[in-house]
């Protein structure tokens, strides 16, 4: 594997954040803005990506993957980071992701979802994924469903996003659980 490449799938590829990917990545933004609101808001712009960019890449405490097309110089079908990661007796990390608008409905993120369980899991030796997810998301909800994610509880005014404090669904897989035990 390259430097820069965490993990393959039949149709693609996760690897590690690089600042000279920020025009790719603000331009696939921009063209998903639609997409992602009101749900999320990644960088739009250079100096924004590049903000966010070394955060994940220098911070410990979270472990960033871009969602590649094919192989790791495909293009850039959205990201998956596992943030707030907590060693010791928790060890876990909570993920945030995104799909870019082209990429968005094609399954390509249940293959990613399944390599970023993996590396979680393995590598990194998380033993919990948590997704805090608003309840009107109805295709990030799916996602975590059919990735064995199971839904533990709901958390009033829990995330600050778009100026309001918004409402989440707590989901979370143990490493002990397969994907046929979602519910």
């Amino acid at each position: 594997m390259s430097e820069i490449l965490l993990a393959r799938g039949a149709r693609v590829a996760l690897r590690r954040y690089r600042l000279e990917d920020g025009p790719e990545f603000t331009a696939r933004v921009r063209e998903s803005r639609p997409l992602h609101h009101p749900w999320l808001f990644p960088p739009e712009t250079a100096d924004a990506f590049e903000t966010y960019a070394k955060t994940v890449i220098e911070d410990d405490t979270r472990a960033g993957f871009l969602v590649c097309e094919g192989d790791e110089t495909g293009p850039l079908a959205g990201f998956i980071n596992i943030n707030n990661i907590v060693r010791g007796g928790f060890q876990c990390g909570a993920l945030g992701y995104g799909a870019f608008a082209h990429a968005a409905g094609r399954g390509l993120f249940a293959e990613a979802m399944e390599l970023v369980v993996g590396h979680a899991f393995g590598p990194l030796g998380l033993h919990r994924l948590e997704a805090n997810i608003q309840p009107g998301n109805a295709p990030s909800i799916a996602l975590v469903r059919g990735r064995g994610f199971r839904l533990e509880g709901f958390s009033p005014a829990f995330l600050r996003i778009d100026g309001a404090w918004r409402d989440h669904e707590r989901w979370a897989r143990t490493a002990d659980m397969t994907v046929d035990q979602a519910p």
